[in-house]
Protein backbone atom coordinates (compact mmCIF):
# COMPACT_ATOMS: atom_id res chain seq x y z
CA UNK A 1 0.00 0.00 0.00
CA UNK A 2 1.05 3.13 -0.82
CA UNK A 3 -0.50 5.96 1.82
CA UNK A 4 0.05 10.26 0.96
CA UNK A 5 -0.71 12.34 3.74
CA UNK A 6 -1.02 16.04 3.86
CA UNK A 7 1.08 16.65 0.32
CA UNK A 8 1.62 19.42 -0.92
CA UNK A 9 3.68 21.23 -3.60
CA UNK A 10 4.90 24.88 -4.23
CA UNK A 11 7.46 27.03 -6.59
CA UNK A 12 7.35 30.32 -4.93
CA UNK A 13 3.59 31.30 -5.36
CA UNK A 14 2.67 28.68 -7.61
CA UNK A 15 0.74 25.35 -5.91
CA UNK A 16 0.66 22.36 -7.71
CA UNK A 17 -1.26 20.32 -5.23
CA UNK A 18 -2.57 20.82 -1.69
CA UNK A 19 -3.51 18.90 1.47
CA UNK A 20 -3.56 15.60 -0.57
CA UNK A 21 -4.61 12.53 1.26
CA UNK A 22 -4.98 9.29 -0.85
CA UNK A 23 -4.18 5.67 -0.65
CA UNK A 24 -3.48 3.25 -3.31
CA UNK A 25 -4.07 -0.41 -2.77
CA UNK A 26 -2.63 -4.03 -3.97
CA UNK A 27 -3.95 -5.00 -7.39
CA UNK A 28 -5.15 -1.95 -8.75
CA UNK A 29 -3.95 0.54 -11.65
CA UNK A 30 -4.61 4.10 -10.90
CA UNK A 31 -4.32 6.22 -14.18
CA UNK A 32 -3.27 10.00 -13.49
CA UNK A 33 -4.93 12.61 -15.37
CA UNK A 34 -5.23 16.35 -15.51
CA UNK A 35 -4.10 19.24 -17.47
CA UNK A 36 -0.95 19.96 -18.89
CA UNK A 37 1.00 21.74 -16.27
CA UNK A 38 -1.08 20.19 -13.49
CA UNK A 39 1.57 17.88 -12.10
CA UNK A 40 0.83 14.47 -13.05
CA UNK A 41 4.66 13.56 -14.12
CA UNK A 42 5.61 15.79 -10.70
CA UNK A 43 3.66 13.46 -8.52
CA UNK A 44 5.21 10.26 -10.00
CA UNK A 45 8.55 11.97 -9.24
CA UNK A 46 7.38 12.62 -5.51
CA UNK A 47 6.15 8.89 -4.98
CA UNK A 48 10.00 7.38 -6.42
CA UNK A 49 11.87 9.94 -4.21
CA UNK A 50 13.00 11.93 -6.99
CA UNK A 51 12.05 14.94 -5.21
CA UNK A 52 10.74 16.32 -2.20
CA UNK A 53 6.85 17.53 -1.08
CA UNK A 54 7.04 21.25 -0.01
CA UNK A 55 4.98 19.50 2.94
CA UNK A 56 3.45 15.97 3.96
CA UNK A 57 4.44 12.47 3.66
CA UNK A 58 4.66 9.38 1.28
CA UNK A 59 4.89 5.85 3.61
CA UNK A 60 4.80 2.24 1.71
CA UNK A 61 4.18 -0.83 3.58
CA UNK A 62 7.63 -2.05 4.76
CA UNK A 63 9.57 -4.84 2.07
CA UNK A 64 7.53 -3.46 -1.10
CA UNK A 65 9.60 -2.85 -4.37
CA UNK A 66 8.97 -0.18 -6.40
CA UNK A 67 10.33 0.18 -9.90
CA UNK A 68 10.09 3.18 -12.33
CA UNK A 69 9.95 3.57 -16.10
CA UNK A 70 13.18 6.11 -16.34
CA UNK A 71 13.39 8.81 -18.54
CA UNK A 72 16.92 9.38 -19.29
CA UNK A 73 17.21 7.46 -22.51
CA UNK A 74 20.91 7.91 -22.12
CA UNK A 75 21.67 6.78 -18.22
CA UNK A 76 22.26 3.10 -19.25
CA UNK A 77 24.53 3.84 -23.06
CA UNK A 78 27.50 2.33 -21.36
CA UNK A 79 25.86 -1.05 -20.28
CA UNK A 80 24.93 -4.10 -22.31
CA UNK A 81 20.69 -4.75 -22.95
CA UNK A 82 20.61 -7.46 -21.01
CA UNK A 83 22.40 -5.91 -17.86
CA UNK A 84 20.06 -2.84 -18.14
CA UNK A 85 17.09 -5.41 -17.79
CA UNK A 86 18.48 -6.92 -14.80
CA UNK A 87 19.17 -3.61 -13.33
CA UNK A 88 15.57 -3.05 -12.87
CA UNK A 89 15.79 -5.42 -9.75
CA UNK A 90 18.34 -3.45 -7.77
CA UNK A 91 18.96 -6.42 -4.74
CA UNK A 92 19.38 -9.00 -7.11
CA UNK A 93 21.44 -7.09 -9.63
CA UNK A 94 23.43 -6.55 -7.28
CA UNK A 95 23.60 -9.98 -5.02
CA UNK A 96 24.74 -11.20 -8.86
CA UNK A 97 27.55 -9.20 -8.75
CA UNK A 98 28.82 -9.17 -6.38
CA UNK A 99 28.90 -13.27 -6.26
CA UNK A 100 30.58 -12.90 -9.21
CA UNK A 101 32.83 -10.90 -8.05
CA UNK A 102 34.27 -12.99 -5.34
CA UNK A 103 34.19 -15.90 -7.76
CA UNK A 104 36.67 -14.54 -10.00
CA UNK A 105 39.22 -13.59 -6.65
CA UNK A 106 42.36 -14.99 -7.03
CA UNK A 107 43.22 -15.18 -3.05
CA UNK A 108 39.59 -17.01 -2.74
CA UNK A 109 39.58 -17.42 1.12
CA UNK A 110 37.27 -19.14 3.53
CA UNK A 111 34.95 -16.21 4.61
CA UNK A 112 34.79 -15.35 0.79
CA UNK A 113 33.33 -19.11 0.56
CA UNK A 114 30.78 -18.36 2.87
CA UNK A 115 29.77 -15.26 1.72
CA UNK A 116 29.57 -16.92 -2.13
CA UNK A 117 26.90 -19.45 -0.17
CA UNK A 118 24.99 -16.62 1.73
CA UNK A 119 24.65 -15.11 -1.45
CA UNK A 120 24.21 -18.01 -3.42
CA UNK A 121 20.88 -18.29 -1.12
CA UNK A 122 19.26 -15.61 -1.55
CA UNK A 123 20.27 -15.43 -5.32
CA UNK A 124 17.91 -18.57 -5.62
CA UNK A 125 15.03 -16.70 -3.15
CA UNK A 126 15.05 -14.10 -5.75
CA UNK A 127 14.67 -16.74 -8.24
CA UNK A 128 18.29 -15.50 -9.94
CA UNK A 129 18.42 -18.12 -11.89
CA UNK A 130 15.55 -17.45 -14.37
CA UNK A 131 16.23 -13.66 -13.88
CA UNK A 132 18.28 -13.74 -17.84
CA UNK A 133 16.02 -15.64 -19.59
CA UNK A 134 12.80 -13.56 -17.79
CA UNK A 135 14.69 -10.61 -18.73
CA UNK A 136 14.79 -12.32 -22.51
CA UNK A 137 11.57 -13.37 -22.78
CA UNK A 138 10.25 -9.14 -21.45
CA UNK A 139 12.68 -7.72 -24.27
CA UNK A 140 11.45 -10.40 -27.20
CA UNK A 141 7.80 -9.31 -25.75
CA UNK A 142 8.62 -5.65 -26.25
CA UNK A 143 10.03 -5.98 -30.06
CA UNK A 144 13.47 -6.33 -28.80
CA UNK A 145 15.25 -9.20 -30.80
CA UNK A 146 18.09 -11.75 -29.28
CA UNK A 147 20.55 -10.31 -31.59
CA UNK A 148 20.33 -7.09 -29.34
CA UNK A 149 20.51 -8.22 -25.99
CA UNK A 150 24.17 -8.03 -26.08
CA UNK A 151 25.01 -5.27 -27.29
CA UNK A 152 25.28 -1.35 -25.54
CA UNK A 153 22.83 0.58 -25.19
CA UNK A 154 23.89 3.15 -26.99
CA UNK A 155 23.88 1.16 -30.06
CA UNK A 156 20.33 1.09 -30.30
CA UNK A 157 17.97 3.75 -31.62
CA UNK A 158 15.53 5.71 -29.58
CA UNK A 159 12.45 4.00 -30.01
CA UNK A 160 14.74 0.95 -29.42
CA UNK A 161 15.83 2.49 -25.76
CA UNK A 162 12.38 2.90 -24.76
CA UNK A 163 11.44 -0.63 -25.11
CA UNK A 164 14.49 -1.57 -22.97
CA UNK A 165 13.92 0.85 -20.07
CA UNK A 166 10.11 -0.07 -20.13
CA UNK A 167 11.39 -4.15 -19.64
CA UNK A 168 13.32 -2.81 -16.91
CA UNK A 169 10.32 -1.38 -15.09
CA UNK A 170 7.95 -4.29 -15.61
CA UNK A 171 11.36 -7.05 -14.55
CA UNK A 172 11.14 -8.60 -11.64
CA UNK A 173 7.39 -8.45 -11.17
CA UNK A 174 7.98 -5.13 -8.59
CA UNK A 175 5.24 -4.89 -5.84
CA UNK A 176 4.70 -0.94 -6.60
CA UNK A 177 4.92 0.45 -10.63
CA UNK A 178 5.41 4.04 -12.00
CA UNK A 179 4.91 4.07 -15.88
CA UNK A 180 5.09 7.88 -16.92
CA UNK A 181 3.83 7.94 -20.71
CA UNK A 182 4.72 4.09 -21.21
CA UNK A 183 3.34 3.76 -24.81
CA UNK A 184 5.48 6.20 -26.38
CA UNK A 185 7.39 4.80 -29.25
CA UNK A 186 5.34 1.65 -29.33
CA UNK A 187 3.74 0.15 -32.07
CA UNK A 188 0.22 -1.61 -32.13
CA UNK A 189 1.23 -5.27 -31.33
CA UNK A 190 3.72 -4.17 -28.36
CA UNK A 191 1.28 -1.72 -26.97
CA UNK A 192 -1.58 -4.56 -27.18
CA UNK A 193 0.83 -7.06 -24.69
CA UNK A 194 1.59 -4.13 -22.42
CA UNK A 195 -2.10 -3.76 -21.75
CA UNK A 196 -2.52 -7.84 -21.26
CA UNK A 197 0.43 -7.77 -19.07
CA UNK A 198 -0.66 -5.04 -17.03
CA UNK A 199 -4.55 -5.99 -17.07
CA UNK A 200 -3.62 -8.95 -15.03
CA UNK A 201 -1.01 -7.57 -13.03
CA UNK A 202 -1.65 -7.85 -9.21
CA UNK A 203 0.35 -4.86 -8.08
CA UNK A 204 0.12 -1.27 -7.71
CA UNK A 205 0.59 0.84 -10.87
CA UNK A 206 0.36 4.35 -11.20
CA UNK A 207 0.33 5.40 -14.98
CA UNK A 208 0.53 8.84 -16.25
CA UNK A 209 -0.75 8.08 -20.04
CA UNK A 210 -2.40 10.47 -23.13
CA UNK A 211 -3.51 7.35 -24.83
CA UNK A 212 -7.09 7.14 -23.80
CA UNK A 213 -7.81 3.31 -25.19
CA UNK A 214 -4.84 2.57 -22.68
CA UNK A 215 -6.44 4.04 -19.77
CA UNK A 216 -9.54 2.39 -20.31
CA UNK A 217 -8.52 -0.87 -20.79
CA UNK A 218 -5.70 -1.04 -17.58
CA UNK A 219 -7.18 1.20 -15.22
CA UNK A 220 -9.36 0.65 -12.40
CA UNK A 221 -9.53 3.85 -11.03
CA UNK A 222 -8.16 7.24 -12.28
CA UNK A 223 -7.13 10.13 -10.17
CA UNK A 224 -7.94 13.30 -11.13
CA UNK A 225 -5.57 16.18 -10.63
CA UNK A 226 -7.78 19.60 -10.50
CA UNK A 227 -7.41 23.11 -8.94
CA UNK A 228 -4.47 21.74 -6.82
CA UNK A 229 -6.52 18.56 -5.42
CA UNK A 230 -6.41 15.16 -6.37
CA UNK A 231 -9.45 12.92 -6.25
CA UNK A 232 -9.83 8.88 -6.71
CA UNK A 233 -12.46 7.55 -8.74
CA UNK A 234 -13.44 4.26 -9.55
CA UNK A 235 -13.20 3.42 -12.80
CA UNK A 236 -11.53 3.56 -16.09
CA UNK A 237 -10.98 7.37 -18.01
CA UNK A 238 -14.11 6.93 -20.53
CA UNK A 239 -16.04 6.02 -17.18
CA UNK A 240 -14.86 9.18 -15.28
CA UNK A 241 -15.21 11.56 -18.76
CA UNK A 242 -18.84 10.38 -19.46
CA UNK A 243 -19.57 10.03 -16.43
CA UNK A 244 -18.36 13.64 -15.20
CA UNK A 245 -20.11 15.04 -18.29
CA UNK A 246 -23.44 13.58 -17.34
CA UNK A 247 -22.92 15.27 -13.68
CA UNK A 248 -22.33 18.07 -15.34
CA UNK A 249 -25.09 18.06 -17.22
CA UNK A 250 -27.26 17.38 -14.20
CA UNK A 251 -25.75 20.09 -12.46
CA UNK A 252 -26.80 22.42 -15.22
CA UNK A 253 -30.48 21.19 -14.80
CA UNK A 254 -31.27 22.70 -11.64
CA UNK A 255 -34.81 21.58 -11.80
CA UNK A 256 -34.09 17.80 -12.27
CA UNK A 257 -35.84 15.66 -9.87
CA UNK A 258 -33.58 13.96 -7.28
CA UNK A 259 -34.89 10.84 -8.04
CA UNK A 260 -34.75 11.34 -11.80
CA UNK A 261 -31.04 12.31 -11.29
CA UNK A 262 -29.80 9.40 -9.33
CA UNK A 263 -31.95 7.03 -11.65
CA UNK A 264 -30.43 8.37 -14.85
CA UNK A 265 -26.35 7.40 -12.97
CA UNK A 266 -27.62 4.09 -11.96
CA UNK A 267 -28.61 3.65 -15.33
CA UNK A 268 -25.58 4.81 -16.68
CA UNK A 269 -23.30 3.09 -14.55
CA UNK A 270 -24.92 -0.70 -14.83
CA UNK A 271 -24.53 -0.20 -18.71
CA UNK A 272 -21.31 0.42 -18.61
CA UNK A 273 -20.46 -2.18 -16.00
CA UNK A 274 -21.42 -4.86 -18.78
CA UNK A 275 -19.47 -2.95 -21.49
CA UNK A 276 -16.36 -3.32 -19.31
CA UNK A 277 -17.04 -7.29 -18.72
CA UNK A 278 -16.89 -7.74 -22.30
CA UNK A 279 -12.88 -6.01 -22.23
CA UNK A 280 -9.37 -7.31 -21.48
CA UNK A 281 -10.08 -6.36 -17.88
CA UNK A 282 -10.49 -8.65 -15.50
CA UNK A 283 -13.19 -9.85 -13.88
CA UNK A 284 -12.51 -8.25 -10.19
CA UNK A 285 -12.26 -4.64 -12.00
CA UNK A 286 -15.88 -4.80 -13.29
CA UNK A 287 -16.82 -5.37 -9.75
CA UNK A 288 -15.26 -2.12 -8.64
CA UNK A 289 -18.01 0.04 -11.28
CA UNK A 290 -20.76 -2.30 -9.45
CA UNK A 291 -19.60 -1.12 -6.08
CA UNK A 292 -19.43 2.48 -6.98
CA UNK A 293 -21.14 5.45 -4.91
CA UNK A 294 -23.75 7.65 -6.61
CA UNK A 295 -21.24 10.36 -4.43
CA UNK A 296 -18.01 9.86 -6.33
CA UNK A 297 -19.62 11.08 -9.72
CA UNK A 298 -18.53 14.53 -9.68
CA UNK A 299 -18.60 17.30 -12.57
CA UNK A 300 -15.37 18.33 -13.91
CA UNK A 301 -13.98 21.49 -13.69
CA UNK A 302 -11.60 20.97 -16.50
CA UNK A 303 -12.30 23.09 -19.76
CA UNK A 304 -12.70 20.89 -23.08
CA UNK A 305 -11.76 23.06 -26.23
CA UNK A 306 -14.76 23.46 -28.85
CA UNK A 307 -13.10 21.21 -32.16
CA UNK A 308 -15.98 21.59 -34.49
CA UNK A 309 -15.57 21.48 -38.52
CA UNK A 310 -18.86 21.40 -39.58
CA UNK A 311 -19.43 24.79 -40.94
CA UNK A 312 -18.39 24.12 -44.49
CA UNK A 313 -17.76 26.63 -47.64
CA UNK A 314 -19.38 24.47 -49.69
CA UNK A 315 -20.55 21.15 -50.13
CA UNK A 316 -18.53 18.68 -51.40
CA UNK A 317 -19.66 17.03 -54.94
CA UNK A 318 -19.57 13.13 -55.20
CA UNK A 319 -15.89 13.23 -57.19
CA UNK A 320 -13.73 13.78 -53.96
CA UNK A 321 -10.14 12.21 -54.60
CA UNK A 322 -9.14 9.73 -57.30
CA UNK A 323 -5.44 8.50 -57.57
CA UNK A 324 -3.82 6.50 -60.04
CA UNK A 325 -0.04 4.95 -59.71
CA UNK A 326 1.30 6.87 -57.11
CA UNK A 327 4.77 5.88 -55.80
CA UNK A 328 7.33 8.02 -53.77
CA UNK A 329 10.94 7.33 -53.03
CA UNK A 330 13.07 8.97 -50.77
CA UNK A 331 16.89 8.79 -50.88
CA UNK A 332 16.61 5.29 -52.39
CA UNK A 333 13.73 3.90 -50.26
CA UNK A 334 10.47 3.39 -51.43
CA UNK A 335 7.86 4.93 -48.99
CA UNK A 336 4.89 3.95 -50.91
CA UNK A 337 4.21 2.49 -54.60
CA UNK A 338 1.69 1.86 -56.78
CA UNK A 339 -1.32 3.48 -54.89
CA UNK A 340 -4.60 3.10 -57.15
CA UNK A 341 -7.64 4.15 -54.78
CA UNK A 342 -11.02 6.08 -54.63
CA UNK A 343 -12.02 8.20 -52.24
CA UNK A 344 -15.69 7.97 -51.81
CA UNK A 345 -18.02 10.82 -50.45
CA UNK A 346 -17.72 10.91 -46.31
CA UNK A 347 -15.46 8.23 -45.86
CA UNK A 348 -13.65 8.61 -43.27
CA UNK A 349 -9.82 7.05 -43.91
CA UNK A 350 -7.03 5.72 -41.71
CA UNK A 351 -4.38 5.81 -43.46
CA UNK A 352 -1.68 3.58 -42.19
CA UNK A 353 1.85 2.25 -43.15
CA UNK A 354 4.60 0.27 -40.78
CA UNK A 355 6.93 3.58 -41.79
CA UNK A 356 5.78 6.80 -40.18
CA UNK A 357 7.67 8.62 -42.44
CA UNK A 358 5.52 7.49 -45.65
CA UNK A 359 2.39 8.57 -44.32
CA UNK A 360 3.72 11.75 -43.91
CA UNK A 361 5.41 11.72 -47.35
CA UNK A 362 1.51 10.51 -48.98
CA UNK A 363 0.36 13.76 -47.31
CA UNK A 364 2.67 15.94 -48.53
CA UNK A 365 2.07 15.00 -52.16
CA UNK A 366 -1.67 15.06 -51.93
CA UNK A 367 -1.31 18.86 -50.57
CA UNK A 368 1.28 19.78 -53.28
CA UNK A 369 3.89 20.42 -50.81
CA UNK A 370 6.13 17.71 -52.51
CA UNK A 371 5.90 17.45 -56.66
CA UNK A 372 8.70 15.30 -56.77
CA UNK A 373 6.74 11.64 -57.31
CA UNK A 374 5.69 9.73 -59.94
CA UNK A 375 1.66 8.91 -60.70
CA UNK A 376 -1.16 10.79 -60.68
CA UNK A 377 -3.93 12.25 -58.28
CA UNK A 378 -6.84 14.20 -58.83
CA UNK A 379 -9.38 16.42 -56.57
CA UNK A 380 -12.88 16.88 -57.57
CA UNK A 381 -13.68 20.46 -58.34
CA UNK A 382 -16.03 21.28 -55.52
CA UNK A 383 -13.29 20.08 -53.05
CA UNK A 384 -12.10 22.63 -50.26
CA UNK A 385 -9.33 20.44 -48.54
CA UNK A 386 -7.72 21.41 -45.17
CA UNK A 387 -4.81 19.84 -43.37
CA UNK A 388 -2.78 19.94 -40.51
CA UNK A 389 0.93 18.34 -41.05
CA UNK A 390 2.92 16.36 -38.80
CA UNK A 391 5.35 19.10 -38.63
CA UNK A 392 3.94 22.93 -37.81
CA UNK A 393 7.09 24.79 -37.44
CA UNK A 394 6.80 26.89 -41.05
CA UNK A 395 3.69 28.26 -39.94
CA UNK A 396 5.23 29.65 -37.02
CA UNK A 397 8.78 30.54 -37.58
CA UNK A 398 9.94 33.85 -38.61
CA UNK A 399 6.30 35.37 -37.72
CA UNK A 400 6.52 38.68 -35.34
CA UNK A 401 2.36 38.41 -34.62
CA UNK A 402 0.07 37.90 -32.06
CA UNK A 403 -2.49 35.21 -32.15
CA UNK A 404 -5.09 37.33 -33.41
CA UNK A 405 -2.67 38.77 -36.33
CA UNK A 406 -1.99 35.61 -36.89
CA UNK A 407 -4.50 33.47 -37.85
CA UNK A 408 -6.27 36.94 -39.49
CA UNK A 409 -3.57 35.81 -42.27
CA UNK A 410 -5.54 32.89 -42.87
CA UNK A 411 -9.03 34.46 -43.04
CA UNK A 412 -10.29 34.92 -46.98
CA UNK A 413 -13.10 36.62 -46.02
CA UNK A 414 -14.01 38.57 -42.68
CA UNK A 415 -11.36 39.59 -40.86
CA UNK A 416 -12.88 41.62 -38.05
CA UNK A 417 -11.10 41.24 -34.58
CA UNK A 418 -13.92 39.69 -32.81
CA UNK A 419 -14.42 37.16 -35.31
CA UNK A 420 -11.09 36.08 -35.49
CA UNK A 421 -11.14 35.74 -31.33
CA UNK A 422 -13.90 33.46 -31.77
CA UNK A 423 -12.39 31.03 -33.41
CA UNK A 424 -9.66 31.18 -30.75
CA UNK A 425 -11.90 31.54 -27.85
CA UNK A 426 -12.86 28.34 -28.95
CA UNK A 427 -9.51 26.67 -28.52
CA UNK A 428 -9.25 28.40 -25.17
CA UNK A 429 -7.82 31.51 -26.04
CA UNK A 430 -8.90 34.03 -24.34
CA UNK A 431 -8.61 38.29 -23.50
CA UNK A 432 -4.59 38.84 -23.02
CA UNK A 433 -3.63 35.28 -24.31
CA UNK A 434 -4.80 36.09 -28.34
CA UNK A 435 -2.02 39.04 -27.92
CA UNK A 436 0.53 36.29 -26.61
CA UNK A 437 3.68 36.33 -29.86
CA UNK A 438 3.30 33.22 -32.00
CA UNK A 439 6.83 32.44 -31.88
CA UNK A 440 6.81 31.85 -28.12
CA UNK A 441 3.89 28.97 -28.15
CA UNK A 442 4.01 25.24 -26.48
CA UNK A 443 3.48 22.54 -28.63
CA UNK A 444 -0.03 21.99 -27.55
CA UNK A 445 -0.93 26.05 -27.99
CA UNK A 446 0.35 25.52 -31.74
CA UNK A 447 -1.80 22.70 -32.15
CA UNK A 448 -5.04 24.51 -30.95
CA UNK A 449 -4.28 27.32 -33.26
CA UNK A 450 -3.69 24.88 -36.24
CA UNK A 451 -7.52 23.49 -35.24
CA UNK A 452 -8.22 27.41 -35.17
CA UNK A 453 -7.11 27.92 -39.00
CA UNK A 454 -9.12 24.51 -39.96
CA UNK A 455 -12.08 25.66 -38.83
CA UNK A 456 -11.82 29.15 -39.79
CA UNK A 457 -11.08 27.84 -43.61
CA UNK A 458 -14.31 25.88 -43.67
CA UNK A 459 -13.58 22.71 -45.30
CA UNK A 460 -15.42 19.98 -46.63
CA UNK A 461 -12.51 17.83 -46.70
CA UNK A 462 -10.56 17.09 -43.71
CA UNK A 463 -6.40 15.79 -43.76
CA UNK A 464 -4.40 14.88 -40.68
CA UNK A 465 -1.09 13.72 -39.73
CA UNK A 466 -0.93 12.91 -36.06
CA UNK A 467 -3.13 15.17 -34.80
CA UNK A 468 -2.68 14.70 -31.23
CA UNK A 469 1.07 14.80 -30.86
CA UNK A 470 1.98 17.53 -28.14
CA UNK A 471 -2.17 17.47 -27.33
CA UNK A 472 -3.45 16.68 -23.54
CA UNK A 473 -6.40 14.50 -23.02
CA UNK A 474 -9.44 17.03 -22.86
CA UNK A 475 -8.16 18.44 -26.29
CA UNK A 476 -7.81 14.75 -27.85
CA UNK A 477 -11.47 13.58 -26.85
CA UNK A 478 -12.97 16.87 -27.94
CA UNK A 479 -10.44 16.46 -31.23
CA UNK A 480 -11.82 12.80 -31.47
CA UNK A 481 -15.55 14.12 -30.97
CA UNK A 482 -15.00 16.57 -34.02
CA UNK A 483 -13.54 14.16 -36.19
CA UNK A 484 -16.79 11.81 -35.39
CA UNK A 485 -19.17 14.60 -36.26
CA UNK A 486 -18.07 16.06 -38.94
CA UNK A 487 -20.04 15.39 -42.16
CA UNK A 488 -17.31 15.67 -44.72
CA UNK A 489 -14.68 13.19 -46.07
CA UNK A 490 -11.31 12.86 -43.46
CA UNK A 491 -8.09 11.40 -44.55
CA UNK A 492 -5.71 11.11 -41.23
CA UNK A 493 -3.08 9.08 -39.65
CA UNK A 494 -2.93 8.97 -35.60
CA UNK A 495 -1.35 6.86 -33.48
CA UNK A 496 -4.50 7.13 -30.53
CA UNK A 497 -5.84 4.06 -30.99
CA UNK A 498 -9.27 5.28 -29.35
CA UNK A 499 -9.66 8.25 -32.18
CA UNK A 500 -8.52 5.87 -34.71
CA UNK A 501 -11.25 3.20 -33.73
CA UNK A 502 -14.14 5.18 -33.40
CA UNK A 503 -13.25 7.34 -36.37
CA UNK A 504 -11.84 5.57 -39.20
CA UNK A 505 -15.08 3.67 -41.65
CA UNK A 506 -12.25 2.37 -43.96
CA UNK A 507 -8.43 1.36 -43.52
CA UNK A 508 -6.20 1.77 -45.85
CA UNK A 509 -2.23 0.46 -45.88
CA UNK A 510 0.18 1.99 -48.29
CA UNK A 511 3.13 -0.25 -48.15
CA UNK A 512 6.68 -0.25 -50.21
CA UNK A 513 4.69 -3.26 -52.84
CA UNK A 514 0.67 -1.44 -53.34
CA UNK A 515 -1.91 -0.90 -50.86
CA UNK A 516 -4.43 -2.64 -48.51
CA UNK A 517 -7.70 -1.14 -48.60
CA UNK A 518 -10.56 -2.23 -46.10
CA UNK A 519 -13.71 -0.95 -45.05
CA UNK A 520 -13.65 -2.20 -41.73
CA UNK A 521 -13.20 -0.68 -38.40
CA UNK A 522 -10.00 -0.12 -37.32
CA UNK A 523 -10.00 -3.30 -34.40
CA UNK A 524 -11.47 -5.28 -37.17
CA UNK A 525 -8.39 -4.59 -38.86
CA UNK A 526 -5.42 -5.03 -36.65
CA UNK A 527 -6.99 -8.79 -35.56
CA UNK A 528 -8.38 -9.83 -38.93
CA UNK A 529 -5.61 -12.70 -39.93
CA UNK A 530 -6.40 -12.83 -43.35
CA UNK A 531 -5.48 -8.69 -43.50
CA UNK A 532 -2.83 -9.78 -41.09
CA UNK A 533 -0.82 -12.43 -43.76
CA UNK A 534 -1.61 -9.49 -46.39
CA UNK A 535 -0.11 -7.69 -44.74
CA UNK A 536 3.25 -9.29 -44.22
CA UNK A 537 3.12 -10.43 -47.70
CA UNK A 538 3.30 -6.88 -48.69
CA UNK A 539 5.78 -5.85 -45.99
CA UNK A 540 7.94 -9.20 -47.49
Amino acid sequence: MITVSNLSLRYGKRTLFEDVNLKFTQGNCYGIIGANGAGKSTFLKILSGEIDPSTGSVSFTPGERMAVLKQNHYEFDEFPVIDTVLMGHKELYATMKEKDAIYLKEDFTDADGERAGELENIFAEMDGWNAESNAATLLSNLGIKEDLHYKLVNELDGTQKVRVLLAQALFGKPDILLLDEPTNDLDIHTINWLEDFLAGYEAIVLVVSHDRHFLDTVCTHVVDIDFGKMTIFTGNYTFWYQSSQLALKQRADQNKKLEDKVKELQEFISRFSANASKSKQATSRKKALDKINLDEIKPSNRKYPAIMFNQQSREAGDQILQIENLSKTVNGEVMFANVNLMVNKGDKIAILSQNSLATSAFYDVLTGRDEDYTGSFKWGVTINPADIPIDNADYFTGKDLNLVDWLREYSTGDKDEQFIRSFLGRMLFSGEEVLKNCTVLSGGEKMRCMFSRMMLQQPNLLIFDEPTNHLDLESITALNNGMKDFKGTILFTSRDHELTQTVATRVIEITPNGVIDKMMSYDDYISNDAVQKQREEMYA
